[in-house]
């Protein structure tokens, strides 16, 4: 197998390293690494494969001979230097949210629709990571079928925004206990023991930035603006691991049982669902785990053909770091690196 050049930008971030760590597990074949970051972060070093890879400036940096980009340094960084790698050959699969509407951009879950992957112009994005583990989830009663109504809570670890918001849960969980004063400076609110219905910037519709991010998102990932889709997003005091609360309405009608059927076969997905035995999934579950974990399924009486579950996954990998790289290794599978002209 022909070995590839592969650099990570946002190396020394949670995704980053995630996908680092990725790219090893799953014995991508990487010929070589490179790190990129900040001038902050230029300089120091990153474990691959047990020995320690220099992380490079992004400032000014070349994209010759990469064949590989994985961005996850934020849209800044992605809009200014995802179209100087493209330019410089290598194709783009980028964790921001500066592409994923773009109608020249595909938006990929492999297990949902790699098939978009074919037309694609250089750069591939990656969808947000509640949208990711909702829709791996919604695929196969989507194909069985039909969904013409979602609703969906979703109740989203602190990882999701940093490494920063995780050391200010820890400090700020320590700070209760030993009654100390607590001064908020990621979030707007103290998030220890506490929820904030509040991700992203509001709308002036009352919506918040996450929450549109999923309605669109999961349209254009099922290829079906017919599906009505709402959105509540929360921050919850949980270090890593997304959950969600999602009601469906198909458009024929199944049982729950059915539901868990063509779950229990669909790939990527793992189903806990023994609720008198207290199994179902939590953070702790799937927290550094691939699959999306689905419980709860249920028949939802107030409706003739709706079904509720219950979701779970990893947010840093199957919301970001694994799903990056299950694309770079779909292209390689269908021999799309080359990007259509």
């Amino acid at each position: 197998m022909k070995d590839y050049e592969v650099a990570v930008i946002g190396a020394t971030g949670l995704v980053g390293q995630e996908m680092i760590k990725v790219l090893e597990e799953r014995r991508f074949p990487v010929g070589k690494l490179r790190a990129f970051a900040t001038a902050r972060s230029a300089g120091s070093t990153v474990l691959f494969r047990g020995e320690a890879v220099a992380v490079e400036n992004i400032e000014g940096a070349s994209f010759k001979g990469i064949e590989f980009a994985l961005f996850s340094g934020g849209e800044i960084a992605s809009t200014v230097y995802a179209p100087a790698a493209v330019k410089d050959g290598a194709v783009v699969i980028d964790n921001s949210a500066s592409f994923r509407m773009d109608p020249e951009v595909p938006l990929v879950v492999p297990e949902v629709n790699a098939g978009a992957m074919a037309h694609h112009r250089g750069i591939i994005a990656n969808p947000n990571c509640s949208t990711i583990q909702m829709v791996v989830a919604l695929k196969p009663i989507y194909d069985a079928a039909g969904i013409t109504r979602i609703v969906v809570t979703t109740y989203q670890a602190v990882a999701g925004t940093g490494k920063a918001a995780v050391e200010e849960l820890e400090e700020q969980v320590k700070a209760v206990i030993e009654k100390r004063p607590v001064q908020p400076q990621v979030y707007p609110h103290q998030i220890a023991f506490n929820v904030i219905p509040q991700i992203g910037d509001f709308e002036a519709d009352g919506y918040s930035k996450e929450e549109w991010k999923m309605i669109l998102e999961t349209k254009k990932i099922f290829g079906d603006d017919t599906i009505r889709v709402t959105a509540t997003t929360v921050r919850v005091p949980v270090k890593q691991g997304h959950c969600e609360a999602v009601n469906i309405e198909t458009k024929r009608k199944i049982t729950a049982d059915e539901a868990r059927r063509l779950l229990e076969k669909a790939p990527g997905v793992k189903v806990i669902d023994s609720p008198g035995q207290h199994l179902y999934p939590m953070p702790l579950d799937c927290a550094g785990g691939d699959d999306v974990l689905v419980g709860r399924v249920r028949n939802d009486p107030s409706i003739e053909k709706g079904i509720d579950m219950w979701i779970a996954a990893d947010n840093l990998r199957k919301g970001a770091a694994l799903n990056a790289v299950q694309i770079a290794e779909a292209l390689i599978e269908r021999d799309l690196l080359r990007a259509c002209p």
